[in-house]
């Protein structure tokens, strides 16, 4: 059973831009509601995608470098990397199957 995780500014390169498979990087904090509301939905992701997508969980208070970097300003952000490259961007909350269909196109 896979289930999200974690992804610091010191693992971000070696977990995420050199992954063989898409990682959708969920950028959360411990004080943000709608990060709570989500983190269930990207288990149930990380369960059924499997084999075909890492989810990973930054946590930009501890972590403000990828963040910036990435031009993350509002949480939850999620980021979905495919060959080391972000090609979709996620901002705000969103239902499983609205957040299913935003990523299922990448992962022929």
């Amino acid at each position: 059973m896979s289930s999200p995780v974690e992804v610091t500014d010191s693992t971000f390169e070696e977990m995420v831009i050199k992954a063989q498979q898409p990682v959708l990087v969920d950028f959360w904090a411990e004080w943000c509601g709608p990060c709570k509301m989500i983190a269930p939905v990207l288990e149930d992701l990380a369960k059924e995608l499997e084999g075909k997508l890492t989810i990973g969980k930054l946590d930009v208070d501890e972590n403000q470098s990828t963040a910036m970097a990435y031009g993350v300003f509002s949480i939850p952000t999620l980021l979905l990397f495919k060959d080391g490259e972000p090609v979709e961007r996620i901002v705000g909350f969103q239902p499983k199957p609205q957040l299913l269909s935003r990523l299922e196109p990448h992962l022929g």
